[in-house]
This record gives structure tokens, C-alpha cells and sequence, in this order.
């Protein structure tokens, strides 16, 4: 059994601290702790940021937002007071009945509602009208052929030949009316090539590949190289012009689209490099002042 301790309270040999150290090392203590906390609530406001970005607020693409892609902002116009739609002297744009229509289809009553006897064309009296618009019935490809006859002279027995019309260059091709919708489709509506392909094949009956669509696209586009310097010069010269870059891919690799333009015209260009800047450039450029486009280099012209 074991004996009782004996050690009566208070009797304990080790010295108790004085107030004084015992208030110093909570202090100390404190002092830790309240930095552990800044760095916490730090960390935590950091995380917090991290988790709001999306593409609205930084330059995550917006496929990044996934299910939780964030309301579009509401206008920040007033109320004007009008009512919604076309106000009043708007000319609008609803159809209108012809005078000569294409084609006119004549319904007549088979029996008489009265007494069921049988009625004909003959017995009409009257009649209502009604326009149905539409588009008109999809049509095989029309196919011209031209031929250049040769001539002898009767006088010297020289033979010449005629020559072919400028755009008409091979033995077999596509008409301009085909490579203009294949224009429009492809630059102003921004069709991909296939299913630009598969739009003519559809709609039209004309079977392209992605190769001809980007032949005709770069033929139209040397056909206008006199046409875009002539709209960079006047842009360039212009009193006052905006221009600004954005990123895009081109064949995978990062490029800039730049743009110069004035209240008529808009000049497109692209480069490897975000600074490259327009050449002889003169007047007022209104710009976003990115670090990179640096307005000494552009002597003689005001940047706002």
C-alpha cells in the first residue's frame, strides 16, 4: 500500500513566476497569434478572389465559367418613358400586298352551302385575295458554256480567235454568283468552311470542299489589295482615328487583331505582335493607353 503524501499545499520548491513575466509572454503569445490571424484572413480573402473570377471580371475565357456562368449585366441606361418597339413614324417593315403578283391560284367552291347543288368557275361573282411570300422553288445549276471561235480572213487567210471573257479562266468552274454567296456566308455571317460546304450542298445543289471555299476566299482577297491600302491610307491620315488589339488563334498559335477606324471606315490587320503599330499614322489616335503602344513612337500625332 502505498503512503500518503505528506507534501502539504503550498510547500512546492519551484518558484512561482512574477506578474510581470507571466503579462509579458501572453503578450508575446498575442502578438503571434494576431499575426497568425492577419495571415489567415489573407490567405482566405485571396482564395475567396480566386473563386469569383470568371469571364466577366478577368481574362478567363468564358468556356472556363462551365454551370455557373455569371447573369449579363442589365443595361445601365435610364427609362426614356416611350413604350417599347417601333415608335411612332418608324417606317417599318411589314409585308405589303402587290399589285402583279407572280402567280395566282383560284379556288373555287365545289357544292353550294345552301343546297348542295354543284357550282363551277363560271358561276363566280367574287372573290378575297390572299399574298402568300415566298421563296421560289430550288433550281438545277445553269450551266454557260462559252465558246471562242476561230476565223480565217478571206483577205490574207490569217486565222484569229476570240478570247474568253476575264473571268472565265478554265475549262470547268464556279459562276461569281457562287463565289459571292460563298463571300457573304464566309466573311459577314462567319460560317466555318463545312458547314459553309454543307449549307451550298444543301440549299443550292452545289457540292464544295473546304479547299475551294478558302480559294475563293483568298482570289477575292488579292482582288482587294488595291482597296484595303487605299482604306489604310485614308484611316492613317485621317484627323481623328480609335484603334485598339485583340488576341485571336490563327493555326494554333496566338496572334493580334488590330483595328484602326474612323466614323466611315474600319481597317483590319493582323500581326504576330500586340505593339506593332500603323505606319504613318497623323492627327488624334483615341486609344486605351496599354503599356506597350507607347506614344513617343508616334512622333507628330496626339494620343487621347
Amino acid at each position: 500500500m502505498a503512503l500518503p503524501d505528506d507534501t502539504l499545499p503550498g510547500n512546492d520548491t519551484t518558484a512561482a513566476p512574477d506578474g510581470a513575466s507571466v503579462v509579458a509572454a501572453l503578450l508575446a503569445e498575442i502578438a503571434v497569434l494576431r499575426a497568425e490571424n492577419a495571415a489567415l484572413i489573407g490567405r482566405l480573402a485571396e482564395l475567396e478572389r480566386r473563386l469569383g473570377l470568371n469571364s466577366s471580371n478577368s481574362g478567363k475565357p468564358p468556356t472556363s465559367d462551365g454551370l455557373k456562368k455569371p447573369p449579363r449585366v442589365s443595361s445601365l441606361r435610364e427609362s426614356s418613358g416611350k413604350r417599347s418597339g417601333g415608335q411612332k413614324g418608324h417606317p417599318g417593315a411589314t409585308l405589303v400586298r402587290v399589285e402583279k403578283p407572280d402567280a395566282v391560284i383560284d379556288h373555287y367552291p365545289e357544292a353550294c352551302a345552301g343546297c348542295g347543288e354543284t357550282l363551277s368557275a363560271a358561276m363566280a361573282t367574287s372573290h378575297v385575295a390572299r399574298q402568300v411570300f415566298d421563296l421560289p422553288e430550288p433550281r438545277p445549276l445553269i450551266v454557260t458554256e462559252h465558246r471562242a471561235h476561230g476565223c480565217r480572213c478571206a483577205a490574207c487567210g490569217q486565222q484569229t480567235r476570240a478570247a474568253f471573257p476575264e473571268d472565265v479562266t478554265a475549262p470547268v468552274q464556279y459562276g461569281q454568283r457562287i463565289s459571292a454567296f460563298v463571300l457573304y456566308f464566309l466573311h459577314y455571317q462567319l460560317l466555318p468552311e463545312k458547314r459553309l460546304a454543307t449549307l451550298m450542298s444543301d440549299l443550292f445543289g452545289v457540292r464544295l470542299v473546304t479547299a475551294t471555299i478558302a480559294r475563293i476566299s483568298q482570289d477575292c482577297a488579292h482582288r482587294l489589295m488595291g482597296f484595303a491600302d487605299t482604306v489604310r491610307d485614308h484611316v492613317a491620315t485621317a484627323p481623328v482615328k480609335h484603334m485598339d488589339e485583340t488576341g485571336f488563334r490563327i493555326g494554333g498559335k496566338t496572334q493580334w487583331l488590330h483595328i484602326a477606324s474612323t466614323i466611315w471606315l474600319t481597317f483590319y490587320r493582323v500581326s504576330t505582335k500586340r505593339g506593332s503599330l500603323l505606319a504613318n499614322v497623323t492627327g488624334i489616335v483615341v486609344h486605351d493607353h496599354w503599356s506597350e503602344v507607347d506614344p513617343i513612337r508616334w512622333t507628330g500625332i496626339r494620343v487621347s
